[in-house]
């Protein structure tokens, strides 16, 4: 395995409209979770804080010059292992035990980390039966309907369970841009996880596929058209 350093653990790829893509880019692909960092006029956003490997505050310290909420899509290892980090959480109810109490089962850390999962390792090897999700208990809960407030911009939150009972999808009508966590991405979806729900999962994607989506940000993977998500719906119900 190859060893690299703390300072090359972290890209990030500044997009249109004040978002930027952080990723860590040594995690092979399907285990690679995309974090979205908003900037609004008064505080900004980081959804998901990807896999807790290497501090995000000490190699990003530009993260937290401003005010900033750190919001959890679902509570999976790979996209909650840094929100001990920032003072505000933000986290659906049904999952919020999870993030204040997460276990290697609960998080599914258990059956994805390992030696298929990384391309580098920072510093030295990692001890996989080590790796544990720190708790991070929410100061906020957010469900549907509810808004997150920059100043200049608002996301509503929308519940979108299937992946997991707790998942969230962040809508921006303004700018057409949905950052839909793991519910849909441009990859393999994982519909049969230990709290997955077929049903869920469809009424959440036809939901989506009524939305005038231009942009989706997905938990992974590359972000794509409003046309490949009706695209990719109509095929998974196929």
């Amino acid at each position: 395995m190859k060893i690299i350093t703390r300072d090359q653990w972290f890209a990030v790829h500044k997009r249109a409209d004040g978002v930027s893509l952080i990723h860590e880019p040594w995690i092979r692909p399907f285990y690679r979770c995309n974090l979205w960092h908003l900037q609004g006029r008064d505080r900004d956003v980081l959804i998901d804080t990807g896999s807790g490997v290497v501090s995000l505050r000490e190699q990003l310290p530009w993260l937290t010059e401003r005010p900033l909420l750190a919001v959890a899509s679902h509570t999976h290892f790979d996209h909650i292992a840094g929100h001990h980090e920032f003072s505000e959480r933000l986290v659906h109810p049904a999952e919020a035990h999870i993030l204040a109490e997460p276990t290697r089962a609960a998080t599914l850390a258990d059956p994805y980390v390992g030696d298929e999962m990384f391309e580098a390792h920072p510093d030295g090897p990692l001890c996989y039966t080590e790796y544990q999700v720190k708790a991070a208990p929410a100061t906020r809960l957010i469900d549907e309907g509810d808004v997150i407030d920059l100043g200049d911009r608002v996301l509503q939150v929308l519940h979108t369970p299937g992946h997991s009972p707790g998942g969230i999808s962040l809508w921006e009508a303004s700018t057409q841009t949905l950052f839909s966590g793991d519910i849909i991405y441009d990859g393999p979806l994982i519909d049969d996880a230990y709290h997955s729900d077929l049903n869920d999962y469809a009424n959440s994607l036809q939901r989506l596929r009524k939305l005038p989506v231009r942009t989706v940000h997905g938990g992974h993977f590359a972000s794509f058209s409003g046309e490949r998500l009706k695209g990719m719906i109509d095929e998974w119900f196929k």
